[in-house]
């Protein structure tokens, strides 16, 4: 029995609608969801084994059920799938309801008098298809000037604008709390207590060496007292860790090590440790810091 679409084109055609699917759908990175998830390989075999087999069955019952026809039947059938596309009834009844078009032996009813060197013109009604899309458009035209023109809607330039400042709030936002993209122009002091244990853990194993376990200086600076090198605000001691202290005599980075929110609560912790003075604290390093921010909200 003759099919619209033949099995060689429908079969490639599923099979490739699916595997597009899953490629959109899962996300795999930038490799193939089939080559990262073998599962998906497997899947699509058997998808394609299904559709395989499902094709065969149905050429498989419609053979039986030729056989099956009277002899009246199968010239019947024969003589239906022998119909080409254009033939059709339900193509010829398509394209009547598109274009209303007139039959040729009615044509001298249609016929106007005009004759131009012996072309002579027809009185042929326009398409409906025509004529829908020639009203939508007109629906569509009264719609745009009402909503840009009257109304003052946004346009696609003035979208694209405003989408771009809210991009960049949430961006701003969402760097406030993601804690591995916070630095030291979003870092914040922690005063939670377990937050202070927190950085309270990691400057034992990665600073007392240097600053003594009770911050009061060895290799490294008094943390206690008022007298900061380079700075002893949050931000400031957050940019320290980070990237370092000073050139051939500071501190090392320790972005490679330590995540940005580990960073934030050791900074947080030695902040904790102001005026604890230790015993035997080292001689002052720098000079006084005072927190212009601080003085700025006091004059006020």
């Amino acid at each position: 029995m003759k099919k619209l679409i033949p099995a060689y084109v429908r079969v490639p055609a599923i099979f490739f609608i699916i595997f597009g699917a899953m490629e959109y759908f899962i996300d795999s990175g930038d490799r193939a969801a089939f080559i990262k998830y073998p599962m998906v390989l497997l899947f699509l075999f058997f998808f394609l084994f299904l559709l395989i087999a499902i094709e065969i069955t149905i050429k498989a019952i419609d053979s039986i059920t030729f056989q099956m026809l009277t002899k009246e039947q199968k010239l019947k059938l024969e003589e239906e799938s022998n119909v080409s596309f254009k033939d059709s009834e339900w193509y010829q009844t398509l394209m009547q309801k598109l274009t209303k078009t007139e039959p040729i032996e009615n044509e001298g009813n249609l016929l106007l008098n005009h004759d131009y060197d012996g072309i002579r013109e027809l009185d042929n009604n326009l398409p409906p298809w025509w004529v829908y899309l020639f009203y939508g458009c007109i629906v569509f035209a009264l719609v745009y000037m009402v909503r840009f023109e009257i109304m003052g809607g946004d346009d696609q330039e003035m979208e694209l604008k405003k989408e771009l400042a809210q991009a960049k709030i949430d961006v701003a936002e969402y760097m406030k709390t993601a804690p591995d993209l916070m630095d030291e122009k979003t870092v914040t002091l922690l005063t939670e207590p377990v937050d202070l244990e927190t950085g309270k853990a990691i400057y034992t194993t990665n600073c007392a060496a240097c600053h003594r376990a009770d911050a009061g200086g060895q290799i490294g600076p008094n943390l206690t007292d008022e007298n900061w090198i380079l700075g002893g605000g949050i931000k400031d001691i957050f940019h320290t860790i980070t990237n370092g202290g000073r050139d051939g005599k500071g501190m090392i980075a320790w972005k490679g090590t330590l995540k940005p929110k580990e960073i934030q609560a050791v900074a947080s912790y030695i902040l904790s440790l102001k005026g604890s003075n230790p015993a035997d604290p080292k001689a002052p390093d720098g000079e006084v810091w005072v927190d212009d921010a601080a003085v700025a909200v006091t004059a006020k």
